[in-house]
């Protein structure tokens, strides 16, 4: 019996992580990525359109750069990157281009997608891309990213791209053909062809990074993505590369995670997930009250005190008395200024200051309660 929630989605995000592209020395298996692409042109076969997005830079450029292992130090990531960035792209436009299909390259980094400006044109590029019928092969910018701005893993990318491009699946590859209820090389492990809620998976445990040395994400990560997706309305399916094209066909293979939320503003869940906070603002009850049960917008009058270093349009931490995380929001001042602004009317600021000082701390479009 297929799954209607694979063979009816019309717009499908895949992602595949660096073990199932690479050798374990580092170097892009040829075989490997014409194994998948194989596997991913059903999807536009069938009439739907595909976002790959795609792990691999760093591991590509271990080899050309004779790194025998993937470094730890920034600046050595940087430069695998910067290298193995157009041997992957390289590699992946050949393959589709057998199967007649034309791949855009899409490199984003945090900012690009919690910043308005930024944003709106990450989703404008998306968007012309697939109204060309090309395959948009997306990736962070690991060449500029630094460790204070990066999404942290693909995994959590691909969910946060198939928000941003209305996606009706995510399909997560690894190296393991599904989500188990223990090790699953140990005796009497069972799969889970489907998970329904995340309390039904609440007693499983899962390590940190896993597979072949090359890459960044493990099971966790993946559980992380597929709760981000399914709370967005997205459903998953996690499996095997090797099991790529039975998924992606609607076959019972790996793990189906139904959708268990509703669409959500898809900046504010980028605002969620993606970003690290440059500060905190503390507020009073009353302010606490405002945003939680009436979806206001922050004023000066209920912040009590800021910690951190930040400047407008900042991604900050907002907290209870306690020090218990509310919201999150961009801030429309800096660290600097909002000391001296703290418990007063935005109608007295104004008077005093200018009708400048009359706007919010955090505009309720630019927050988000947790």
């Amino acid at each position: 019996m297929t799954r209607e929630a694979v063979t009816g989605a019309r717009r499908v995000v895949v992602k595949v992580g660096s073990s199932s592209l690479t050798t374990a020395a580092g170097g892009i298996d040829p075989e490997r990525v014409r194994s998948l692409v194989e596997s991913l042109v059903g999807v536009r076969l069938r009439g739907a359109e595909l976002v790959l997005v795609s792990s691999g830079a760093i591991a590509a450029g271990l080899a050309p750069l004779a790194f025998r292992r993937r470094p730890r130090d920034l600046a050595r990531q940087q430069a695998a990157a910067s290298v193995g960035q157009g041997l992957l792209v390289h590699r992946y436009t050949e393959e589709f281009a057998r199967h007649g299909h034309v791949t855009g390259q899409v490199l984003l980094t945090v900012d690009d997608v919690t910043r308005r400006s930024h944003y709106a044109n990450a989703q404008r590029t998306f968007d012309k891309l697939l109204e060309l019928g090309a395959v948009p092969i997306v990736n962070e910018n690991d060449t500029v990213a630094t460790s204070e701005i990066r999404f942290g893993d693909n995994d959590r990318l691909a969910a946060l791209v198939a928000h941003l491009v209305h996606a009706d699946l995510l399909v997560l590859l690894s190296d393991v053909d599904g989500l188990y209820d223990a090790p699953p090389g140990d005796p009497g492990s069972t799969r889970f062809a489907d998970v329904r809620s995340f309390e039904e998976i609440a007693h499983v445990r899962v390590g940190g990074a896993g597979g072949a040395g090359v890459g960044t994400g493990g099971m966790e990560t993946k559980l992380d993505a597929a709760r981000i997706a399914t709370g967005a309305g997205i459903p998953v399916v996690l499996t095997s590369a090797a099991h790529a094209r039975a998924a992606l066909e609607g076959e019972p293979t790996g793990t189906l995670f139904h959708a268990t939320g509703k669409r959500r503003p898809t900046r504010l869940l980028w605002l969620a997930h993606a970003t690290e906070p440059k500060g905190r603002l503390v507020l009073d009850a009353g302010a606490v009250r405002a945003l939680t049960e009436r979806r206001a917008s922050l004023l000066p009058a209920g912040v009590t005190g800021v910690v951190g270093s930040f400047v407008a349009g900042d991604p900050v931490e907002i907290v209870d008395q306690d020090q218990r995380a509310v919201a999150r929001g961009l801030v429309n001042y800096g660290a600097d200024e909002l000391p001296g602004l703290l418990g007063r009317s935005t109608r007295e600021l104004a008077r005093e200051l200018g009708a400048a000082y009359e706007r919010e701390v955090v505009h309720r479009d630019d927050l988000i309660v947790l």
